[in-house]
């Protein structure tokens, strides 16, 4: 679909007509649960993940048959400040890797029944160096965000997102502390390994772009505008697609969490449909999770991105619609409920 904003202004004026979650669809796959073969609660979280899928799919017995992948990918002006253990060069590689179905993505995407695709954003064009300008300008930023939403398809039933891009755990530490406060170091972690000299120096490049950008953090557009990256923006435009069209998200790792993090400070509900799938091995993940009030499925100590981590929560999902929808009832089961 066709996004529906050509301007900052006209993508601020989605949030106004955000769809919310079926009631009556909760109240169906609640009831429902109540009679299965099982003690009341006995599943703990998996029930609560049914009944938030059932509630924004609209269907109280719901499945999971169509979930869809989307890594994208760009690329970052600050990256030559040596913040990552990479070059650059290695995101146009690794975007070769995605579409020969050699990434650890491609694998896992697989074994959970995901459609995956790639999106590249202008990898031949890095976004500005945000110490010394705005990452992007307003027909950037609106460019990414439209590419992300136009990624989904509509007859996706689940969403993920991931990305790749050297460099872009700098931007997503930036962004984190444009929307939350705290210093550089309270948000900048180790990405791709860096650690001792390297490590403070790319947190000295976080604190120097919020710096030059600290007049205009009160603005979460702008926040994304400034320190962030188009890969960022179009996951950011991603989710918000998925809201519009009321397909449920399984947020990744840190880079992710950032960028939707964005959407949440627009509207405080904006992340109603979006659960957390892991949390990661980067260490300010947690704390963003928290601020997002969101609990992750899965802690397995990842920090590779690309969306692992909540593809690997789509089996979690699988296994709680499975419980919901399939389980018998103790009447069809013939069990006394006692």
């Amino acid at each position: 679909m066709q996004a529906p904003f050509t301007s900052l202004d006209g993508f601020r004026a989605v949030f106004n007509a955000l769809p919310q979650r079926d009631a009556s669809a909760v109240q169906t796959a609640i009831a429902r649960n109540e009679q299965l073969t099982k003690p009341k609660g006995s599943l703990g979280q998996l029930e609560d993940l049914g009944f938030w899928y059932a509630g924004w799919r609209g269907d109280g017995r719901p499945s999971l048959e169509r979930p869809q992948v989307v890594i994208f990918a760009g690329n970052h002006g600050i990256a030559a400040r040596g913040v990552s253990a990479f070059p650059p060069e290695v995101t146009v590689q690794m975007v070769a890797n995605f579409r020969a179905g050699g990434a650890a993505i491609n694998q896992l995407s697989r074994v959970a029944g995901a459609a995956m695709s790639v999106v590249e954003l202008d990898l031949d064009r890095p976004t500005a160096d945000f110490t010394k300008a705005p990452a992007m300008t307003e027909a950037e930023l609106v460019a990414a965000l439209a590419a992300g939403w136009e990624a989904v398809d509509d007859d996706a039933d689940l969403l993920v997102v991931g990305e790749m891009g050297i460099g872009n755990t700098t931007a997503a530490a930036a962004v984190a502390a444009g929307l939350f406060g705290g210093s550089a170091a309270d948000w900048t972690g180790c990405g791709t390994g860096v650690v001792g000299d390297a490590l403070a120096g790319k947190t000295r490049v976080v604190a120097e772009g919020l710096a030059l950008h600290a007049e205009h953090l009160a603005d979460p557009v702008e926040v994304l505008r400034r320190l962030g990256g188009r890969e960022l923006a179009a996951m950011a435009g991603a989710i918000l697609r998925a809201r519009a069209g009321r397909i449920p998200v399984i947020l990744d790792g840190f880079i992710c969490t950032a960028s939707a993090a964005v959407l949440a400070r627009i509207a405080p509900h904006a992340l109603d449909h979006a659960v957390a799938g892991h949390v990661s091995a980067e260490g300010a993940h947690r704390a963003l999770l928290d601020r997002l009030g969101k609990e992750p499925l899965l802690n397995l100590g990842l920090r590779l991105g690309e969306a692992t981590g909540a593809v690997l929560a789509i089996g979690v999902l699988r296994g709680a619609l499975a419980c919901l929808s399939g389980m018998a009832t103790f009447a069809e089961a013939g069990v006394s409920k006692g």
